[in-house]
């Protein structure tokens, strides 16, 4: 399906609570396998929304659908209240601006230093000149995530932790209104994966973000999360808060809380 280049230019949520991601009636197939199947989601302005579900479940297809890179079968994905399968490439360049996206290996270039890298989106998306400026941005963006000390190092030398966080510190950078979270604790100690958790809930605050984070964490899903959904065969069958869900009377909704236990 090809976009249809339009006029519209991106909104900008002004009031508390505002809804910035509304999908409503998605759904995405893949020859013959139905992966999102009739998908209504709300993301609010300000607010954490976590997603869990078992892998395979398309999960991580929803927010590539945010995006625009992939484009829905049936139903609308609005961002910002205008259908990204409307946009044209120039709209979608723009509202990518927007949208933060930390990837679970954090996606950094392994032969360019912490410094390139934090100054890569800088000089390349936003076109920055100014090398005082952009030399501020980056140590501010990395001293919010505690690795100012790290600056000058390659990707090599950190630790999985210290990568995630300076993924996250090159997303911020952008000062993104969205974020999407794709498994941002995989693969880390009990202890990491908790100072990641606590850094993304100091993130939404300073920041003042709204983000969707999937994960099969459950401690980052009570850290970060102030809604919680739960996918199962490609659509949400339960929403509430951590407490509600943990304690609900389905069997399969507690399976996921048990774990923790």
């Amino acid at each position: 399906m090809e976009a249809a280049e339009t006029d519209i230019k991106l909104k900008k949520p002004e009031e508390k609570g505002e809804v910035v991601v509304n999908i409503a009636h998605v759904a995405k197939s893949f020859g013959n396998k139905d992966v999102l199947k009739d998908i209504n989601l709300q993301l609010k302005r300000g607010e954490n929304v976590v997603v869990l579900g078992k892998s395979g479940q398309g999960k991580s297809v929803t927010i590539q659908c945010i995006v625009g890179m992939l484009t829905p079968d049936k139903g609308t994905v609005k961002v910002f209240g205008n259908d990204v399968a409307q946009m044209g490439e120039e709209q979608l360049k723009e509202l990518r601006i927007k949208i933060g996206f930390l990837f679970q290996s954090g996606a950094l270039y392994d032969s360019m230093t912490v410094r390139e890298n934090m100054e890569f989106p800088l000089t390349r998306i936003k076109k920055m000149t100014d090398q005082a400026e952009i030399d501020k941005l980056v140590e501010e963006a990395l001293d919010g995530v505690g690795l100012k000390e790290a600056i000058d190092k390659m990707p090599s030398d950190l630790s999985g932790g210290m990568r995630k966080r300076a993924g996250l510190a090159r997303t911020l950078i952008m000062q993104p209104e969205i974020m999407l979270y794709d498994e941002p604790t995989t693969g880390l100690d009990p202890i990491t994966s908790r100072e990641i958790s606590e850094l993304i809930l100091r993130m939404q605050e300073k920041y003042k973000t709204s983000s969707i984070i999937i994960t099969h964490d459950m401690e980052c899903a009570r850290i970060t999360a102030d809604r919680i959904v739960i996918m199962n065969d490609g659509e949400y069958i339960a929403e509430g808060s951590y407490e509600e869900l943990e304690n609900s009377e389905d069997e399969f909704i507690r399976s996921f809380f048990n774990q923790t236990k």
